[in-house]
């Protein structure tokens, strides 16, 4: 029997409520103090700070390589989505309503990229494109990204549609519309919290990525958890938390948009 914390004790509640607070700090305590050496006078990464000041930010802002890396990495990031969605729409339904033989193994197959070490997925890309001659160009981040994300976009699709009664989209075919018009005014709106909290998924696999970003990159062309790999093998300046406050913010915007989507249709998303 599942108790919930009205029916608890007192004491079983402060001790729920306890080790639940002591492991949000735990989790949460690093990224405090990323931010908060971000605003840091130091010149080296060193806490506490001895001072306040925004000019680590200013200097993020105002240095090319830096904002070429972050607009890199945002670019990659749409591109992923995109593809992302395009391709584990049709995927999705396909594995959900298609009947052929195979059909299991080729979702397993698809879902892949979640249960392989991710350094295995970019040793194997790369050693792909490095023959190809497409080391280095954003085709080359954004197929190896679209790689990692897309299991993320096939699972959120396939959980809407298993959801979603097929009998309403017959309902419209009885009425006179084609198949098409039906999945169309039916049944994509009907999924699409589905969609829109994959596609977040997919930005959000694709905007922190560094191992395969690593081996995607080149001297003209690195996204910016690449620039910080970097920077970091050369210095410990403050600027990196920077770039890290501006990831971490950027994530979890994300996921606040993902989970007011699934709160506004719990069902569907």
């Amino acid at each position: 029997m599942l108790l919930t914390p009205n029916a608890m004790s007192p004491r079983m509640r402060f001790g729920l409520y306890f080790t639940t607070g002591l492991i949000a700090l735990f989790l949460l305590l690093p990224i405090v103090f990323i931010v908060l050496l971000s605003f840091g006078s130091s010149q080296w990464l060193v806490f506490p700070p001895p001072g306040w000041t925004l000019k680590w930010y200013g200097q993020f802002f105002s240095n090319p390589d830096w904002m070429n890396a972050a607009i890199a990495s945002l670019k990659v990031a749409v591109l992923t989505t995109f593809f992302a969605v395009a391709l584990g729409l049709p995927t999705a339904f396909a594995l959900v309503r298609g009947r052929f033989p195979g059909r299991e193994m080729l979702y397993g197959l698809f879902t892949l990229p979640m249960i392989v070490p991710l350094v295995i997925i970019a040793v194997a890309v790369y050693a792909l494109f490095l023959k190809l001659g497409y080391t280095g160009t954003m085709f080359a981040f954004v197929v190896s990204h679209v790689i990692v994300a897309l299991p993320f976009t096939i699972i959120s699709i396939i959980n809407s549609l298993k959801l979603f009664d097929q009998s309403i989209e017959d309902a419209a075919v009885i009425c006179g519309a084609s198949r098409l018009q039906a999945v169309f005014k039916v049944t994509f709106p009907a999924i699409r919290p589905g969609m829109v909290a994959g596609a977040l998924f997919a930005f959000l696999v694709s905007w922190d990525e560094v191992v395969l970003s690593v081996m995607m990159a080149s001297p003209t062309l690195q996204t910016l958890p690449v620039k910080m790999w970097t920077t970091l093998r050369q210095d410990l300046t403050p600027v990196i938390a920077v770039a890290s406050t501006l990831l971490i913010g950027l994530s979890v915007l994300v996921m606040v948009i993902a989970a007011a989507v699934r709160r506004r249709n719990p069902i569907s998303a």
